[in-house]
């Protein structure tokens, strides 16, 4: 394992795996929630971008023309 930062409130580890691990100051493992947010305002991990919606209105294009010839 690998010290990626150290503080007087915990260390972030990161393991062979490639994952990141955070170590509370008490040698207790952070998890959950609180352990993303410490990442995250480290600059360790990137929140990904949403994607954009697909476009619905061709679709319902396409069935008014299929019901306007039935």
């Amino acid at each position: 394992m690998e010290i990626v930062k150290k503080t007087k409130t915990y260390t972030v580890i990161k393991k062979r795996s490639g994952r990141y691990g955070v170590l509370g100051a008490n040698g207790k493992w952070i998890n959950g929630n609180e352990k993303i947010k410490i990442l995250l305002d480290e600059g360790i991990i990137k929140v990904p971008a949403p994607k954009a919606p697909e476009k619905v209105e061709e679709s319902s294009e396409d069935s008014q023309e299929a019901t306007a010839q039935a």
